[in-house]
């Protein structure tokens, strides 16, 4: 028996409890009123609907990846982290070092590798990344949606290397190194959409419900949130999921870039406990407990 261990994992799952209940099971409310009722939404609700998707996913298989995790270590079990903070990425391969590692580094080490990695000629290299990907795709599902997410994906990486040169003289040419910090939003935000993008694939039931959702994203576009329930019970509902949604956006952002909070939390018993109660608190209010909200990755 270890105190530490057990106190550890109680709070790792304490967080994937926070995540999976209160954000992304009122993210599906929404995501799944609009994608499965497609013809009766155009625009502002698509866009809104597939930001949400982007926070659902990652909140439901993080959330669920931090409470398998900290049971284990409960119990003594040491399990890999799962999940890195992926949408603050700087690049589509550091993406996939962040984003479900278990599976990447699987893939990495069982596919990629044996294939020859990067000890390959560019062509070789090229079918290696393709076909890594379409494998990925294919292991979610034999659908068209998955197969062109993972395809996507490849294109992406593929992008990113043979454009390497180019996009330096670019920022050289806007001087964005001069200013590292913009730099750094703006190469992170761009493979947030970029992902944000390859996600309408993987939510949409089809490729003609993917297709659709392409084609009216910025049609009928309106701010009046107010108008906007999809789904759910009210508008205040919604602005609690656009609340959480920057609240864990700052949250990853804190932890990216300090690491004072470690120090703050161990040696302030007050605001850790404070936090851990205040954390207990709201799962409670702001749950979402309708009994149909399954792990989207127990499908796969």
């Amino acid at each position: 028996f270890s105190y530490d261990q057990l106190t550890q994992g109680l709070k790792l799952m304490l967080w994937g409890f926070f995540l999976k209940v209160v954000i992304a099971d009122r993210l599906a409310i929404v995501v799944n009123e609009v994608y499965n009722h497609l013809p009766n939404y155009t625009g502002t609700p698509l866009i809104i609907a597939t930001y949400f998707f982007a926070f659902q996913i990652y909140c439901d298989f993080a959330g669920y990846s931090f409470i398998a995790i900290g049971a284990a270590k409960t119990i003594g079990i040491t399990l890999m982290t799962n999940f890195k903070r992926p949408y603050l990425a700087k690049s589509f391969s550091e993406f996939w070092q962040r984003w479900h590692i278990s599976l990447s580094t699987w893939f990495r080490d069982y596919v990629y590798i044996p294939l020859g990695g990067t000890r390959v000629t560019l062509y070789k290299w090229l079918i290696n990344i393709t076909i890594v990907f379409l494998v990925s795709g294919l292991w979610h599902g034999a659908a068209w949606t998955f197969v062109v997410w993972g395809l996507l994906h490849g294109l992406y990486v593929i992008l990113e290397k043979i454009t390497f040169q180019l996009r330096t003289k670019i920022f050289s040419f806007l001087k964005l190194e001069t200013v590292p910090i913009l730099h750094s939003i703006v190469k992170r935000i761009v493979i947030f959409h970029f992902v944000l993008f390859a996600w309408i694939f993987f939510r949409a039931n089809n490729l003609s419900d993917a297709i659709y959702v392409i084609r009216n994203l910025f049609s009928s576009l309106t701010i009046n949130l107010s108008e906007l329930t999809l789904g759910l019970s009210g508008i205040h509902e919604l602005y609690i999921a656009i609340y959480s949604i920057i609240f864990i956006i700052l949250v990853h952002i804190y932890l990216e870039f300090t690491e004072t909070y470690k120090k703050t939390l161990r040696y302030n018993a007050i605001l850790r406990w404070s936090f851990y109660i205040a954390l207990i608190w709201v799962i409670v209010l702001f749950g979402v407990y309708d009994g149909n909200a399954n792990f989207i990755y127990f499908q796969f």
